[in-house]
């Protein structure tokens, strides 16, 4: 099991200005957290942290790969992963109340009290947000080896027989299609 210490920054002890830190994730990362829909989790986390008096900004650059499956064809695929974040961290004296009333995710308040940053969770979500809505191969790999051949065949025959049965209703609207106005 990681250790959650393992993603803390202590950011007392840095002095202001800009402070790179990398992360290696793998699906041991994600065990602690609800069951996910990849395997095979190879992310690369790049964190620059540049610290101010009173606040921090934090810039995420995810990248790497999962495997994940086809909403296509329902086969496993790998998938690269790449976005970038970005957060504010600002030091308070009432850190709860200030995010209770903060309305951009993109700012969080920690208190002037605290040592240190838990960084886990917000990996866990960019990982997460990284991967999109609809995951499917690139157009140009369909029929690839990461595709099933049997279902993408099955999904172009119904497409023609769809098309043959388009409802009649609409079939009159064609003829004002190209027209220009």
């Amino acid at each position: 099991m990681i250790s959650r210490r393992n993603f803390d920054i202590a950011f007392v002890g840095l002095k202001p200005g800009i402070h790179e830190f990398e992360y290696e994730l793998d699906d041991e990362f994600f065990a602690s957290y609800q069951q996910q829909d990849f395997s095979n989790c190879n992310a690369h986390i790049k964190l620059t942290l540049e610290k101010n008096n009173s606040f921090m900004l934090l810039k995420f650059e995810v990248g790497g790969k999962i495997d994940t499956i086809c909403d296509r064809c329902g086969n496993n695929f790998p998938l690269q992963l790449w976005d970038e974040f970005n957060i504010v961290v600002k030091l308070v004296e009432e850190p709860d109340i200030m995010n209770a009333q903060e309305e951009d995710p993109d700012v969080y308040y920690i208190s002037k009290g605290e040592s240190h940053l838990h960084l886990s969770d917000w990996m866990y979500e960019f990982v997460n947000l990284s991967i999109p809505m609809q995951k499917m191969c690139p157009p140009e790999e369909i029929g690839g080896p990461y595709c099933n051949k049997e279902t993408l065949a099955l999904l172009e025959k119904l497409g023609a027989e769809h098309k043959k049965a388009a409802n009649p209703l609409w079939k009159g609207l064609e003829k004002f299609k190209d027209l220009d106005t």
